[in-house]
């Protein structure tokens, strides 16, 4: 029988759920007698091969890529999971929200204090995914069924949402595993 499969993906953040999923440490070998690591970083795999069992996304949605890449998980997952706190309420990415988009590009590529812009263009290259007018949580975009938070979760929190999800129990986390005070 085939395993279920889990994707994975990375939006507007800093890969640090990724990384707190890679510190299960040997808990990883156990992982993947229960799963197959479809469409992610974690196998450098590109696009889904099939229907998974288990999305978790990382990141929030800045741009149209990040809403493509989201809408795409959700198609393609029968459960999607929303991990961290950049997917979750948008995290430090969603400090821009507080100036207009027009404010952030004119710092970022004109008027910033290291900014080297002889010819004042703000690039506008169609290779450029399009900026949102905000950064937006992934709930915001799509059904998210599970919230995970945490900057980043521990692998803990990780592990035992998973099994559960795996093994066909439900998720219950102690508060140990999704506290932050």
């Amino acid at each position: 029988m085939a395993k279920p499969k889990v994707a994975t993906t990375s939006l507007a953040g800093c890969f640090g759920c990724h990384m707190s999923l890679l510190d299960i440490d040997d808990r990883i070998l156990k992982l993947v007698e229960l799963v197959d690591f479809d469409k992610s970083p974690i196998d450098d795999i590109k696009e889904f091969t099939g229907q998974c069992a288990i999305g978790l996304v990382e990141g929030g949605c800045a741009n149209e890529e990040n809403v493509r890449v989201l809408q795409d998980f959700r198609k393609h997952c029968d459960i999607l999971i929303s991990v961290g706190d950049c997917a979750t309420m948008g995290g430090l990415p969603a400090l821009r929200n507080t100036i207009t988009l027009e404010e952030c590009l004119n710092e970022a590529y004109l008027d910033g204090p290291t900014v080297y812009n002889p010819d004042g263009v703000i690039p506008n290259d169609k290779e450029i995914p399009l900026c949102l007018d905000r950064v937006y949580p992934c709930n915001e975009v799509v059904k998210i069924d599970y919230n995970l938070p945490g900057c980043p979760p521990s692998a803990d929190t990780l592990w035992e949402a998973l099994v559960a999800l795996l093994t066909d129990k439900p998720v219950s986390l102690p508060y140990e595993l999704i506290k932050y005070d």
